[in-house]
């Protein structure tokens, strides 16, 4: 009998990141599917996650962005997909998608795209650059800001483009998982004092996440804790601690690194806040926070347009703005706890209506489907 159809995943390395997760996730839905999974990159932490789940990790330096580099390995791609019988690349960045595009192209495999940010057109030839993103049969856009994107800045036709939102999983992001004795412990790690107000930003650190923002917030908000959960930028974070420091609120600042917990932390805080000040794709985060019926702040602008409902499901704010961030933590934080629980429990069940990592395992399986009918 003939072998099932093995789908290959390609992204420069299985480190860390929305990127990488969404990868895994689509790995276990594709070995589950009774079809192959196979995903190539550089490595990492997560290339045993994707073992786990029933797929095959195959180490390619896909991490690099030179011309040859990127040559070589759509060599090594095409040979790939000739010894296992890949009927389908999916691409995941653009360095190896313009590998997996040429590979394709040599050996008759389907090739598909998941535009996963607004990347930034700075410099001369980025635009080409970028443009592999939309170059597949099927286009995936992880929101409806970056799905009008991709027509406007590359003019695909709507009929390439499939519109499959980011999810969480509810079997891991479920406050009702999370023991009040944890949530009590994680306060305490932080140093919050008894009834203290605990604000979350959970980003790595970098200046465009708007970690900045908040601190520059914090004077306006008496008491108030600020816990930063994120590893990333040195540099950026003494910077932090600085400006920190020069508010007279460096005690009330928390650098708490990158954070495994993240289901844990969320629990502990009494608002979570997104104030990237660039656009995100999506903005996984919101949902996360939101699938723990925490009350959430973002940034009006990009996906988080689509995931937070203003006084329904949360509320946005103009980004990069301290003041008006201060002043709306302080009407949030000052609403009574009936009420901030009533907001987070709508939210979890938008989430759970909306934003699942099932409902996108589903969606992008039939996108495969589709290809390989």
């Amino acid at each position: 009998m003939p072998s099932p159809p093995a789908i290959l995943q390609v992204l420069p390395a299985l480190v860390s990141g929305g990127v990488e997760r969404g990868t895994v996730e689509i790995a276990e839905a594709i070995a589950a599917a009774g079809m192959r999974a196979l995903v190539a990159s550089a490595g990492g932490p997560l290339a045993r996650e994707v073992e786990r789940v029933g797929g095959a990790h195959v180490a390619l330096p896909l991490d690099t962005k030179s011309p040859f580099g990127i040559w070589r390995n759509a060599a090594a791609l095409a040979n790939l997909v000739r010894g296992e019988g890949v009927a389908v690349l999916h691409a995941r960045s653009r360095a190896p998608a313009w590998s997996a595009l040429l590979a394709a192209r040599r050996t008759g495999a389907h090739f598909v795209t998941t535009y996963h940010g607004a990347y930034n057109e700075g410099l001369p030839g980025k635009r080409l650059y970028n443009s592999v993103m939309a170059r597949g049969e099927r286009v995936i856009a992880i929101s409806r800001f970056i799905a009008d994107l991709v027509a406007a800045r590359h003019g695909t036709p709507a009929a390439r483009i499939r519109l499959i939102p980011r999810g969480v999983d509810p079997r891991r992001f479920d406050p009702a998982l999370v023991p009040s004795s944890r949530v009590l412990a994680q306060r305490e790690a932080w140093g919050a004092a008894p009834g203290q107000a605990v604000v979350l930003l959970p980003a790595r650190l970098t200046r465009w996440k708007g970690q900045m923002v908040l601190v520059e917030a914090l004077p306006r908000l008496p008491g108030v804790l600020a816990v930063l959960a994120g590893g990333g930028n040195d540099g950026f974070a003494e910077e932090l601690r600085a400006r920190a420091a020069s508010f007279g609120v460096a005690d009330r600042v928390v650098l708490a690194g990158h954070v495994e917990a993240l289901d844990l932390a969320l629990c502990a805080a009494d608002v979570v806040v997104h104030a990237s000040t660039d656009a995100e794709a999506f903005g996984r985060t919101v949902i996360e926070a939101q699938a723990m019926a925490r009350p959430v702040i973002a940034s009006d602008l990009g996906g988080p347009r689509e995931t937070v409902e203003p006084g329904v499901t949360g509320w946005r704010v103009p980004p990069g703005d301290p003041a008006v961030l201060a002043e709306a933590l302080g009407q949030v934080l000052a609403m009574p706890e009936a009420e901030r629980a009533a907001i987070g429990a709508r939210a979890r069940q938008a989430v759970l209506r909306d934003y699942t990592t099932a409902a996108m395992q589903r969606a992008t399986l039939e996108v495969y489907r589709e290809l390989l009918a």
